[in-house]
């Protein structure tokens, strides 16, 4: 049962210990965050989608604008996601810094004056860096063309802030976790799953190219992927310390792909831009979700045999298992998608993008051959394993941080 409160205590000592210290109900402020993650994600799917369907027609588009709600309002307009995050962190480090509650203060770090829970700085980092994202997207697509290439300067520092705000996200939870009661506890590791879900789904989208149906036969795929998403996915699901977080965190990213390839073609569209190579009308899906929930399967039930390990022992396993399992699956399971079996609305192999002069200039069901000799190739696979260690033991170190954080 929840400690009773005197009546007495005054209002802010009182919405502050709901907020930082045990409780038996997760605090506004995290549903505060999270919703605004939410938010940020729809957004971007949604608007990477509609600049393959319609184009960047202007810079006020709903999916902007609901990126944009993430951080802070832009002008006349906000960004949702920063509208909801930065609230939230405002109010806990304002509050840890003016309201006078030592308890409070106790849990808190204390940057340039400031005091607040380390992830709460985090997350308004991250804001602040998606608000000056906005106006330098606008001028970079006024200078350089309406629509450009995902990784740009401003799309990076977009990124940045976003992925930064789901990091500040997970230590706070983490933090609260790890004093919490077990009922406030189950309910924060489901959040921490969606949320850790969320940093893998982003993370797959800075892969794209590299990981293109196209390009799933050459080993650079592989090695992009053993950079990127170890330390999100494992550092994710160690830090739940949990049977089975691995897998469900993977399960989750596969969900959330796969809703959004399925829903987003119901949405009618038209490009408004030139050239137009293929016939659209309705938004195009980016893709089929990366096959993530098999190597994260592995890892599971080798964390369940090796509990005694020490971490560059673990690391050592971990990601060569992890390439080696994605690869296995990865592989064959492009070639069915090169195959006619794969062009339908389940597997998404027939959606093209508006500027895309496939079936026109190149072959799009043709594997695309980055390395030029076989050396070449197994030099490459034997750097992703090598990598692999590295980014599976940050993931490791993540993790580890995340167990032991408490405030």
């Amino acid at each position: 049962m929840a400690e009773s409160i005197p009546l007495g205590q005054p209002l802010q000592p009182r919405l502050g210990e709901q907020a930082y210290g045990r409780a038996d109900a997760i605090p506004w402020t995290i549903w505060c965050m999270f919703a605004g993650i939410a938010c940020g994600l729809v957004g971007g799917q949604w608007d990477i989608s509609w600049h393959m369907s319609i184009g960047r027609d202007t810079f006020w588009t709903p999916a902007h604008i609901l990126i944009q709600l993430t951080g802070v309002l832009v002008g006349m307009a906000c960004q949702l996601t920063g509208v909801l995050v930065g609230m939230a962190c405002g109010y806990m480090i304002l509050t840890a810094t003016f309201g006078g509650d030592t308890a409070i203060q106790s849990r808190s770090v204390k940057i340039w004056g400031f005091r607040g829970p380390l992830g709460a700085f985090i997350a308004t980092w991250g804001c602040m860096a998606m608000l000056t994202s906005a106006p330098f997207d606008n001028w970079w697509h006024n200078a350089y063309g309406l629509d450009v290439k995902i990784v740009s300067p401003p799309h990076t520092l977009l990124s940045l802030g976003s992925f930064a705000i789901k990091i500040g996200t997970l230590a706070l939870m983490a933090g609260l976790m790890n004093r919490s009661e077990e009922k406030v506890r189950r309910k924060l590791m489901r959040l921490s799953v969606f949320v850790g879900a969320v940093c893998v789904s982003q993370l797959g989208t800075i892969l794209t190219i590299s990981t293109w149906p196209v390009n799933m036969h050459a080993a650079k795929c592989y090695l992009a992927v053993a950079i990127a998403i170890p330390p999100a996915l494992v550092g994710t699901a160690w830090g739940l310390g949990r049977r089975w977080a691995c897998t469900l965190v993977a399960g989750t990213y596969t969900l959330i792909l796969l809703a959004f390839e399925w829903i987003l073609p119901l949405i009618p569209a038209e490009p408004k831009l030139g050239p137009v190579y293929q016939h659209i009308t309705h938004l195009i899906p980016l893709r089929f979700p990366l096959l993530f929930i098999v190597p994260a399967i592995m890892l599971d039930l080798l964390w369940n045999k090796t509990k005694g390990w020490g971490r560059w022992e673990l690391a050592a396993v971990s990601g060569p298992v992890f390439v080696l399992s994605f690869l296995a699956v990865q592989w064959p399971f492009a070639n069915f998608l090169m195959s006619p079996s794969a062009r339908n609305w389940v597997f998404g192999m027939a959606y093209f993008a508006y500027f895309d002069p496939a079936g026109f200039l190149y072959d799009p069901y043709k594997f695309q051959i980055a390395e030029n000799t076989r050396g070449e190739f197994w030099t490459t696979m034997a750097a992703a394993l090598l990598v692999s260690i590295v980014s599976a033991r940050l993931g490791l170190a993540w993790g580890d941080w995340m167990r032991r954080l408490r405030r």
